[in-house]
């Protein structure tokens, strides 16, 4: 008889082992897919953030020329979907905020503010609080 019949090969890993590098697999996978998903919302609420600033900084600037409804609408135009606006005026000085929300899933909201003094020419626009156009 050969000697190699007789033997039967056996597996190295123990019965407790099996399935293991399946389990390291899909949770590192699933890290991966949080770690992206949180980088995507930052990229998200900064390019928001960055919308709303220069939102307010043209609302501002189209307010103290005398145009406050022309300044709410491009404010609008260049602020993310569902901004809310404000312009306040106190003596020569103008505020205008704009705030929105970075995304649909995400639970805050985002401002941008900018200052700017009433040019000579122009009339005092009213106070406008407005909520924004948009889905």
């Amino acid at each position: 008889m050969d000697g190699r019949a007789g033997r039967q090969r056996r597996d190295t890993t123990e019965d407790g082992d099996r399935g293991a590098v399946t389990v390291e697999a899909a949770i590192a996978l699933g890290a991966l897919a949080v770690v992206t998903a949180l980088a995507l919302g930052s990229v998200a609420t900064v390019t928001a953030s960055v919308r709303c600033v220069d939102a307010a900084r043209e609302m501002a600037r189209l307010a103290a020329r005398g145009e406050p409804e022309r300044a709410r609408e491009i404010a609008l135009r260049l602020a993310p979907g569902g901004a809310q606006t404000e312009l306040r005026v106190d003596g020569e000085e103008i505020t205008a905020t704009v705030t929105a929300a970075p995304g649909r899933v995400l639970p805050f909201r985002v401002a941008g503010t900018a200052h700017a003094v009433l040019e000579p020419a122009a009339q005092e626009p009213e106070i406008l609080t407005q909520g924004g156009g948009g889905p």
